[in-house]
């Protein structure tokens, strides 16, 4: 007579579910991934590279949930391979809600074109044809509505009075523009006191254009700045903050300056 079958080897339901969690887990990843990939290769639209990333939240969150009941609740029945997955799948949680937290901390008004001249903004002109290829959104200042929000979000964003003179202020100005991480000069006009320049996310590769305006203010200089998102309508701070570090790094250079230059005797 052949002994009855041992059910030992079936898993306990707490390791299947914890095996589900795993594959959701390594799904939202994937969804992660696939999101910047599909906008960067030309797939599909940002948008639904967006909505990707919602999935991706979702799953994971879900998939977070769950492997922390199974380990509130199952300890005991889980083997060392399951309790590991499942910590795993928790921190693959936590990762996504902390993401998802400093995304919603950053948010802002929705608007992507931030100027400190927002009654005569710098305006786009080495960018158009770029911008145009990529069916950017327009590159035509929003008016007073657009100005007012800025206000709102941003008050400090104001321009830069500087004592040099415009041709010195420029040199400044472009040897700042050239040292900033990640920006790639487009143009630069020393006559018109204009320089044009791009930079590019990491993540997304999603193109902001930035335009820098030189002119003379009594007897020093004053510099504009406008750095505006290709495409979307919010931009989590990102233009606002390029405008902060930008005259934050010109007015240490121009001080820096200003310090070297030798003193004359009459």
């Amino acid at each position: 007579m052949l002994p009855p079958a041992s059910t030992s080897s079936k898993p306990e339901p707490v390791s299947r579910l914890v095996a589900l969690t795993t594959i959701l887990a390594v799904l939202a990843v994937l969804l992660l991934a696939a999101a910047p990939f599909g906008w960067r290769a030309g797939l599909w639209h940002y948008r639904i590279s967006f909505e990707l990333i919602a999935g991706a939240d979702l799953l994971a969150l879900i998939a977070g949930i769950a492997a922390l009941l199974c380990l509130a609740v199952g300890r005991r029945r889980l083997g060392r391979r399951a309790t590991v997955a499942a910590l795993c799948v928790v921190l693959v949680g936590a990762a996504f809600a902390l993401m998802s937290w400093q995304t919603w901390q950053r948010r802002g008004p929705p608007i992507h074109d931030i100027t400190t001249d927002t009654d005569h903004p710098p305006a786009i002109v080495a960018a158009l044809a770029a911008r145009q290829a990529e069916h950017a959104a327009t590159a035509d200042y929003g008016g007073t509505s657009l100005a007012q929000q800025q206000k709102e979000a941003y008050p400090d964003i104001a321009p830069l009075v500087l004592s040099q003179p415009p041709a010195r202020a420029y040199d400044l100005a472009l040897a700042t523009a050239t040292a900033m991480p990640g920006w790639h000069i487009l143009a630069t006009d020393a006559p018109a006191g204009r320089i044009e320049a791009t930079q590019a996310s990491f993540w997304f590769g999603f193109t902001d254009d930035i335009v820098i305006r030189v002119s003379a203010e009594g007897v020093g200089s004053r510099v504009d700045m406008r750095s505006l998102s290709r495409q979307g309508r919010g931009d989590l701070g990102v233009n606002a903050a390029r405008v902060r570090a930008y005259l934050a790094a010109l007015k240490q250079k121009a001080g820096a300056s200003e310090e070297r230059a030798p003193i004359t005797q009459n």
